[in-house]
């Protein structure tokens, strides 16, 4: 009998254990279930946060409205750039603002010799001389100065019926050729990866003038199609170095 109650006890001890140690396996798989819920929860969220992001920034970009990207990588690859406003006028800066910019366009002074001082200053002076409607943002000069003439969230009179969505660079050249020296060749490529970066365009958006008119402008680009092309191919690589 006795025999008996003390097997009845170990079997109820035993049953006890077992019944704690699958209790105690439960919870286990229960936080187990409960922390992968939360992770995947987790992840959601983040996911859901960049898709807003990435969203919102599409929208932004596809409005039409004006946008440029001012973080730290790109103000680290900033060219040097003498900033010397136009005053507001009608016939070099008509004071517009520009839309969403989708384009470069590339220009050449077509005035052998001169800097881009005598450039920037010729723009100035149409406001007085009233001899026709003409700027560019920027200027290159011979020795690869540049001058900034108009801000890119404004218009310049440059390129026609691109004008609202295009920066525009002047590049001078020593003589009627056309054809840029190599220091104005560096920072015409410097300066147009600079500006590609800043508004999310590669150098498949770098135009010349050209391409919007039919005028034979940059010279020395429309007449050597291979060096149009390996403009483009240097302002590409130096992106990919940034």
């Amino acid at each position: 009998m006795a025999g008996k109650n003390t097997r009845r006890r170990t079997n109820r001890s035993s049953s006890k254990r077992n019944a704690s140690k699958r209790k105690t396996t439960r919870n286990r798989r229960k936080k187990r279930n409960n922390r992968t819920q939360l992770y995947a929860k987790i992840g959601l969220l983040i996911l859901l946060i960049l898709t807003v992001v990435l969203l919102v920034r599409s929208c932004v970009v596809k409005s039409g409205k004006y946008w440029e990207d001012n973080s730290a990588d790109v103000d680290a690859s900033k060219p040097e750039i003498d900033v010397q406003l136009l005053d507001v006028n009608e016939y070099s800066r008509p004071g517009i603002k520009s839309g969403r910019i989708k384009g470069i366009v590339i220009h050449y002074t077509a005035n052998p010799g001169a800097s881009a001082q005598n450039n920037r200053d010729y723009f100035e002076g149409l406001k007085d001389s009233h001899i026709t409607k003409a700027s560019s943002h920027f200027v290159v000069g011979l020795d690869g100065e540049i001058i900034q003439c108009i801000p890119t969230w404004e218009i310049a009179y440059a390129s026609n019926d691109r004008n609202s969505d295009t920066v525009s660079i002047e590049c001078c050249h020593p003589d009627e050729t056309g054809q840029f020296n190599a220091a104005t060749y560096r920072s015409m490529v410097q300066l147009t990866a600079w500006l590609c970066k800043k508004f999310d365009l590669t150098e498949k958006d770098v135009i010349r003038h050209y391409d919007v008119t039919g005028k034979i402008c940059p010279k020395y680009f429309v007449e050597d199609e291979d060096a149009w092309n390996q403009f483009r191919s240097d302002v590409k690589q130096a992106l990919e170095k940034e």
